[in-house]
């Protein structure tokens, strides 16, 4: 029963991750987003290529699918009052990204799972990981300018600040193997987004990396 779970939170929040803003709101404007500036169908590429709007509706789009899956793992499995609920959260998230990053009918070429990442922070309803990602990430950007350096802090201080969390028992698992399995699965969500990053590390280690921009082209 608990691996059938860990399957169909999995299998949900993929489908969760397949609703492609960026590539579903440039099809409305007439642009394949994989063909125009970076190729990413994420957020900074639609705010680069369609402009602020587009950005901003991406952006919330792509956290809300994240949000909305890991919500709905929370409220079914604590309704049905079932233990290691976010572990379950979780693998719903690690759904949403790996949606989010390789969607089957785009050939598996999706964003870098960064907005849904941020999503499946929210949806694990803890506020003090939410609050102090918030500030890690806003801060970063704002003082670097680089978009790339802020998710990547984020997700890496995701997976500190949530064992943190996991190991004090925050989280109230029902054995420390089920603990172990949830910063697994964290980790994973990590990894992923630092592989995705592999470019925007080399571009930033070499300083050659863009910076965030606000000139970006206007929608017509």
């Amino acid at each position: 029963m608990n691996m059938l779970i860990r399957i169909i939170c999995l299998l949900g929040g993929y489908c969760f991750g397949l609703i492609q803003t960026s590539y579903l709101y440039g099809r409305l404007k007439g642009i394949d987003i994989r063909q125009s500036g970076s190729g990413n169908a994420g957020t900074t590429n639609a705010l680069r290529v369609l402009g602020k709007k587009a950005g901003l509706i991406v952006f919330l789009g792509d956290i809300l699918k994240g949000v909305a899956a890991c919500s709905l793992v929370h409220i079914i499995l604590n309704s049905m009052d079932y233990g290691n609920v976010y572990l379950y959260v979780l693998y719903a998230g690690l759904g949403v990204v790996l949606g989010h990053n390789f969607p089957f009918y785009m050939q598996f070429k999706g964003g870098k799972g960064i907005a849904a990442t941020s999503g499946m922070i929210i949806g694990l309803w803890d506020i003090r990981i939410i609050l102090i990602e918030l500030v890690v990430f806003v801060v970063i950007v704002a003082i670097t300018k680089y978009v790339s350096l802020g998710s990547i802090c984020l997700v890496i201080g995701f997976l500190i600040l949530y064992s943190i969390f996991a190991i004090k028992g925050s989280y109230h698992f029902a054995s420390d193997a089920k603990m172990i399995e949830s910063i697994i699965v964290a980790g994973v969500i990590t990894l992923l987004a630092i592989v995705r990053h592999s470019a925007n590390i080399k571009r930033l280690i070499s300083g050659t990396e863009n910076k965030l921009s606000f000139g970006a082209k206007k929608e017509a």
